[in-house]
Formats: structure tokens, sequence, C-alpha cells
């Protein structure tokens, strides 16, 4: 039995997964949809404490406040993306697809290629850089089936 291909398009607040049949090569099937419900959150809604404090050698050992490397967003996007990168590591270490496309926006591919196990890497067919998950998925598959030549 073929394998199926299997077609990510993400951004940073949503990933939907599709694969092809070998039996139903006319349609994409949409198998799983991710959602990062935290990137649609402004910053200050997801802050719970206050800032962090440390006290140093400073003036008279005064505490001082510690800024956040990234805000609570992007926090969210990159454990979003990091899950997504886990899903396909497991999926790929049981054969559950031969070939993976993704289409992401740039900067999402690059999370996404840090967040992946070598193997998943190197199962990736091909990369597009654009965000078409907004769009439904209808026109999802005519994007594809169009650029990936899935016919």
């Amino acid at each position: 039995m073929q394998a199926h291909t299997w077609i990510l398009v993400a951004d940073g607040a949503r990933a939907r997964l599709f694969e092809t049949d070998p039996q139903d090569t006319e349609h994409l099937h949409e198998i799983q949809d991710f959602a990062n419900s935290a990137a649609e959150a402004r910053a200050n809604e997801l802050e719970t404490d206050n800032l962090g404090r440390f006290y140093g050698k400073g003036e008279r050992n005064q505490a001082h406040t510690a800024e956040p490397h990234e805000d609570p967003v992007q926090h969210a996007t990159r454990k979003f993306t990091h899950d997504l990168g886990s899903f396909l590591d497991h999926a790929c270490e049981q054969h559950r697809y031969e070939k993976l496309f993704v289409v992401a926006p740039p900067k999402m591919l690059g999370a996404l290629r840090q967040s992946m196990k070598d193997e998943t890497r190197q199962s990736v067919d091909r990369e597009i850089a654009k965000d078409i998950s907004w769009l439904n998925e209808r026109d999802i598959e005519a994007y594809v089936k169009g650029a990936l030549s899935l016919h």
C-alpha cells in the first residue's frame, strides 16, 4: 500500500493538516486542525504575574525587575510551533506519510524547521513561503494542487 502525502498549511495562529489518498487523488482531506488561541490574544491578556525581581550587587542591593526575553504571545507561538514539530516527528516515526509539503509564511517555516527532528526535516519534499491558512478548504486545495502539481 502506498503511503499518503501530507500537506501542512500553517501560520502562527492556526495549522491545518491535509493528506492525499492514493485512491482519491482528486481531493485533499483535512485530517487535523491545530489552533493557537493565544496568538489572537493581546500580550497583556496572557500575563498573569508582575515582572520577576532579582537582587544584585548594584546600588545598595536594590531590587530590579527582569524583563522577559519574549512576550507571552511570542512564547505561546513558539510553544505552538514546537507542538506542531513534535506531532510531525511522531507521525514521521510511525511512517504515517511518505512526503510532507509545508505552506507557511517565511518566519513560520523557519520556526517549524527548528522544531523538527532531522528525519522529519528530510521528509519535507517542498516548502512554499506563503500564508494561505485563512483560506477555506476548497481554495487551499486549489492553491496546493496548482503550486505543488498534485493532480
